[in-house]
């Protein structure tokens, strides 16, 4: 029953028109070079996230400047020890599409991690919270960019041959 109703759901959503924005995107769009070792690992979610490096004359060039990742102690002991802290990542990005920019904005992320007083495991938790920030960074502006170059790939074209 469960298979028939998805079927019926399935006919019912292709006969409305409705296309997912994603599918068939061309993503072609090049990721300049970020900064630093974190900005290393966004340009490579990046990259997965628009199916593969491109290279520099690629329609698209996406510019991100990513800031140093900030620490806040977020519960702090008895003993005046910080347990708990909290990792934020700022991503500020340009969208260019022939020389010219199609989007910008900023984006955050942030993640909490338990920090102990074994060095090996809060180093460990740190660099996994970094690693999820980037992620979560890397999901938003992916999103961001490609709904930008949706909509610049299907804008009226105007005809400027009179």
């Amino acid at each position: 029953m469960k298979k028939f109703l998805l079927l019926v759901l399935s006919l019912l959503i292709m006969g409305c028109g409705f296309k997912p924005m994603f599918s068939g995107q061309d993503t072609d769009i090049y990721v300049e070079p970020i900064s630093g070792i974190n900005g290393i690992e966004l340009r490579n979610a990046l990259w997965a996230k628009f199916g593969g490096q491109r290279e520099p004359g690629a329609k698209y060039t996406l510019q991100v400047d990513l800031s140093s990742p900030n620490t806040q102690y977020k519960a702090i002991e008895q003993t005046g020890d910080a347990a708990w802290q909290e990792i934020s990542l700022t991503a500020k990005y340009t969208l260019m599409c022939d020389g010219k920019q199609i989007a910008s904005g900023t984006e955050m992320a942030a993640e909490s991690y338990t920090f102990v007083r074994y060095l090996v495991a809060s180093n460990a938790s740190y660099n996994n919270a970094v690693k999820n920030t980037i992620g979560v960074l890397a999901e938003k502006i992916s999103a961001r960019a490609i709904t930008a170059t949706y909509k610049q790939s299907h804008q009226p074209q105007n005809d400027d041959k009179k």
